[in-house]
């Protein structure tokens, strides 16, 4: 029986293996625990930082409707300084937060591109009117050697690439003798066609003969308007560069394809149409806006042309019909009439023949109202304060600077009586009215002007492509404009240049050239580019993009809009929000 007797082994030799199996699931499970945690951080990590991200972006696309907001609320852009404005555009707080990390904000930047200070920048917006203006070119009744002139006083332009261009941008598919049509693009690999109509961007030009991203954006390969390092150490990074100190911002900072203003009051009002082809409602808002007085003078002039002007006591006395000669304006050859239609691209909204044809047909259709209405009435004439205007006004104005300091012979009442004009032209008397009377008045009736150049900031190669300015004026211009070393004006000048007329008003030049000139140029643009760049205070990812407002509209359009992240922030966080807070 004690042979049945199995004895068991000692238990205390199990116990061990049974520990050591328990240790490894614990460090097991651990190791597991560790790896989920660490994932966790690791995603919580990652979703922070996309939402820092979402919200940079979303800080800077809330710059962007801020621009157009300003734009969209402006309420005296004689006075407003949108060029270089740090408590307008710097730092602006989208997402306020106790946490440095937390506080985001947008900075609207801009490089300043004919500085004589390298790396220096403004806060503020880039007017596009401060650049030629494309899509102008051939509506502006030039020859192409006028048309030649103003493209090669451009850096690097010549004139088969300028030819190229206008092939690209003209309506038909005839080469001009240096140019590129159709048939030239369709040999390329992949093949297309030549526009033969208006660029809608300026990157458009990349597809034209003879245009590299070299001439187009210069040696600024991360379009911050900044000397970089990489953009001065000549072939030894990209981009290539002549390693002179100074930055070729190409062709960019002369070109555009969107440059206009608006043609409206600033309270959005329609102006006066002083060409109006019905005298009888143009001399009833004249004398609602002014008094009577004002009303028979300009319809003295409209009927009659100036019969004697500050310079001139007997020139353009008279002026009948069409007659170039009395214009206001230095010339009356067709080559003159020619270079004042090219100059109208902004005085007379863009100088095209349909904007022409169009106050044609309303000076022809306001006589033959006039004529009606002077059938129906009692002796058969059509009349305000006393003058027959029956006949209709027989002469167009071609700028605003003919009314000044001018006189007008006009039949009151049976006898022939002149007219002085109510707005004197001597400086000291039609500076403080002259904002007004801009506002007031236009001698188109079409809601916007395209093309006229900002003269407070246009670039020097720009002016001396306008016809009538030589090198001495141009350079007596660019010295008058007052910009500081960082290429900033002062607030003073900015209020003092509210109008074209400080040519006139500091003596730039003289009553003739400034009627001239005056449909060449205008003191401000309504289409405005910018770089805004969203951002934390504490660091953090940054979003910068481009964008362009087009003012002229209310709500004002945003054109386009595209991400520079590609290429880099650009600038430093102490160029963002260089006050510490």
């Amino acid at each position: 029986m004690r042979d049945r007797v199995k004895l068991r082994p000692p238990i205390a030799s199990r116990r061990g293996s049974v520990l050591l199996i328990v240790l490894v699931i614990v460090a097991m499970l651990t190791l597991v625990a560790y790896n989920y945690s660490h994932t966790m951080v690791t995603e919580l990590e990652a979703t922070t930082m996309y939402a820092s991200d979402v919200q940079a972006r979303e800080a800077a696309d809330s710059g962007i409707e801020y621009v157009a907001t300003i734009l969209g609320n402006r309420t005296d852009p004689a006075l407003e300084n949108l060029q270089h404005n740090p408590s307008l555009f710097m730092g602006k707080t989208v997402v306020p937060s106790p946490r440095v990390r937390g506080t985001a904000r947008f900075t609207v930047i801009a490089p300043v591109e004919h500085g004589s200070v390298q790396n220096a920048i403004r806060y503020g917006l880039m007017d596009e009117s401060a650049k030629l203006n494309l899509n102008l070119l051939l509506s502006m009744k030039l020859s192409d050697d006028e048309i030649h002139t103003m493209l090669l006083n451009i850096p690097g332009m010549t004139v088969e690439t300028a030819d190229a261009i206008l092939d690209w941008i003209d309506t038909d598919d005839t080469k001009r003798p240096y140019g590129a049509e159709s048939e030239t693009y369709e040999s390329m690999k992949p093949p297309y066609k030549a526009k033969n109509g208006p660029l809608e961007s300026l990157d458009e030009l990349l597809m034209v003969q003879g245009v590299t991203p070299a001439l187009l954006y210069g040696e600024d390969a991360n379009r911050n308007g900044l000397l970089d390092p990489n953009e001065d150490d000549g072939d030894a990074s990209p981009p290539l560069d002549n390693r002179n100190g100074v930055l070729d911002h190409g062709w960019a900072s002369y070109l555009t394809a969107h440059a206009r203003e608006s043609n409206l009051r600033a309270d959005g009002r329609e102006k006066i149409h002083l060409n109006n082809g019905l005298l009888t409602d143009l001399y009833d808002a004249l004398e609602e806006e002014f008094d009577e007085a004002t009303a028979k003078y300009v319809i003295a002039i409209r009927m009659n042309g100036p019969k004697t002007t500050p310079t001139s006591a007997t020139s353009n006395s008279k002026s009948s019909g069409s007659s170039s000669s009395g214009s206001g304006s230095k010339g009356g050859s067709s080559s003159g009439g020619s270079k004042g239609s090219g100059g109208s691209r902004g005085g007379s909204s863009s100088s095209s023949s349909s904007g022409q044809q169009q106050q044609q047909q309303q000076a022809v259709q306001g006589l033959t109202k006039a004529i009606a209405s002077a059938a129906l009435s009692p002796g058969g004439k059509v009349t305000r304060g006393g003058i027959d205007i029956t006949a209709g006004g027989q002469y167009q104005i071609k700028s605003i600077w003919v009314l000044f300091g001018s006189t007008a012979t006009v039949n009151i009442g049976g006898a022939n009586q002149t007219l002085k004009s109510p707005w004197p032209a001597e400086a000291a008397q039609l500076q403080p009215l002259l904002p007004k009377l801009l506002d007031a008045l236009s001698i188109t009736n079409d809601e916007y002007l395209d093309g006229r150049i900002n003269i407070n900031q246009a670039r020097r190669e720009i002016l001396l492509g306008i016809p009538d300015l030589d090198e001495e004026l141009v350079d007596k211009i660019i010295a008058a404009q007052k910009l500081d070393s960082n290429g900033q004006p002062s607030p003073d000048v900015i209020q003092m240049h509210n109008t074209t007329g400080w040519l006139y008003f500091e003596g730039v030049v003289d009553y003739d050239q400034m009627q001239t000139l005056d449909p060449y140029f205008t003191a401000r643009g309504d289409v405005y580019r910018a770089q805004i760049l969203g951002y934390f205070d504490g660091g953090g990812p940054i979003t910068r993009l481009e964008a362009m407002v087009d003012g002229t509209q209310k709500p004002p359009r945003i054109i386009f809009q595209r991400d520079l992240n590609d290429l880099g922030h650009g600038y430093s966080r102490t160029q963002l929000l260089p006050i510490v807070r």
